[in-house]
């Protein structure tokens, strides 16, 4: 499994977290939602990018991380 954080433009609906395989949606002062969950492999996680291409969300930026790895997330 890989950990994802996407961080995208806008508010996005919450009905969109079940569509988007259950990410946590939380949303900033600066007009943006913060999606965190996690893929099992690149795959799904291509999947993923694809479903948020196809809904028109602008992505801001996006880490990924595999368990233990001790990385920074940057943004």
């Amino acid at each position: 499994m890989q950990h994802v954080e996407i961080k995208a433009k806008g508010h996005l609906d919450q009905d969109w977290a079940r569509w988007l395989e259950g990410f946590t949606f939380t949303y900033t002062d600066q007009d943006e939602t913060l999606l965190t969950g996690s893929v099992k492999d690149q795959a799904a996680f291509y999947g993923l990018i694809a479903k948020l291409r196809d809904l028109g969300v602008v992505l801001i930026a996006v880490n990924i991380s595999s368990p233990g790895d001790k990385t920074q997330p940057r943004g």
